[in-house]
């Protein structure tokens, strides 16, 4: 999954980017009440390890 994929995924399940930090976005989901970061190269794969820990922390199965 590109990271422009999962961004597209977190914002049709309500989470939304807070800030920008240093080669990082900071997210935030209304699910879990919990901010997390996901990388910032939109057009890179995601390895599927990180990808699932991103899911995990905005609450998505």
């Amino acid at each position: 999954m590109k990271i422009s994929e999962m961004k597209k995924l977190l914002k049709k399940n309500g989470c939304y980017f807070v800030k920008e930090l240093k080669g990082h976005e900071d997210w935030y989901s209304p699910i879990t009440n919990k901010h997390f970061t996901i990388p910032r190269h939109p057009s890179q794969e995601l390895k599927t390890g990180i990808a699932e820990a991103i899911k995990k922390q905005a609450g998505l199965k």
